[in-house]
């Protein structure tokens, strides 16, 4: 997945790994749409699931939009995970650029 985001296939949006937000590290990050992607596995059930929410929380109040998908998603079929993205990315770049302009954003 990271070679497919970092080489710009997916639209022209610029990503990056492991990228540093406050106490948390998000696992691909666009600054342009203000969107984490986070790739979880089979840790990411039981006890870890309340701190993920939290996590996310964190994100959503510094106005970064958390999109999460499953490992085994990823595995079994990353075209379409990577068309969800692009368009999470698209659609939140587009409500930036309307803010910039002076326009009120969709509401989410």
């Amino acid at each position: 997945m990271w070679s497919r985001l970092r080489s710009g296939k997916n639209d022209g949006f610029k990503w990056r790994r492991q990228h540093p937000h406050g106490p948390f590290i998000a696992d691909f990050y666009c600054h342009e749409a203000g969107l984490v992607v986070e790739i979880d596995g089979w840790t990411h059930s039981g006890p870890r699931l309340k701190e993920d929410r939290a996590r996310d929380a964190w994100m959503r109040q510094r106005g970064i939009e958390v999109v999460r998908v499953s490992a085994s998603s990823v595995a079994a079929s990353l075209r379409s995970v990577l068309a969800m993205i692009r368009k999470a990315a698209e659609e939140r770049a587009a409500m930036f650029r309307k803010e910039v302009a002076g326009q009120s954003p969709p509401p989410f």
